[in-house]
């Protein structure tokens, strides 16, 4: 009977011995509340934040009766503004310099599908021109970008 008393007293048993090694040792919990709460307010963020970031170039489109063209993967899109400017997506570039950044970024080689925006005011020789050098560089599948005309 002297055996199984010092025994439990020696190896630290019973109710005491656990919570006196609990208080000095590491918490191996993680409260993930916090995480949580974080993650959602980063996702609203976000969510909130995402539409304001598509940025482009500002482009007053012309408006026809043309129907919208369904398409699975983005198009390449090369804008001219009221001023003549030429942009690759949203990048300006020169006009000779077109055809080498369009080789350079196509992926599906020269059926890549190529968008062509020109602005109400810009003037027609400019967007001709490039569109002729898209042409003459061997890409079949170039279209003009314009807006649904609205009923009034």
């Amino acid at each position: 009977m002297g055996m199984s008393a010092g025994g439990a007293n020696a190896s630290g048993g019973g109710r005491r011995g656990r919570r006196g090694r609990r208080r000095g040792g590491a918490i191996s919990e993680i409260n993930v509340t916090p995480l949580v709460d974080v993650m959602l307010v980063l996702l609203i963020i976000f969510m909130v934040a995402a539409p304001m970031m598509t940025v482009g170039v500002p482009i007053d489109l012309p408006e026809t009766q043309a129907k919208a063209m369904n398409s699975d993967t983005q198009p390449i899109t090369i804008s001219v503004n009221p001023t003549g400017e030429i942009y690759l997506q949203e990048t300006p570039i020169a006009i000779d310099e077109v055809v080498p950044k369009l080789e350079a970024i196509a992926t599906t080689g020269y059926n890549e599908r190529i968008y062509v925006r020109g602005d109400t005011a810009a003037a027609y020789g400019v967007v001709m021109k490039v569109m002729a050098r898209i042409s003459a560089a061997g890409y079949k599948n170039i279209g003009l970008v314009t807006l649904q005309e609205q009923d009034r």
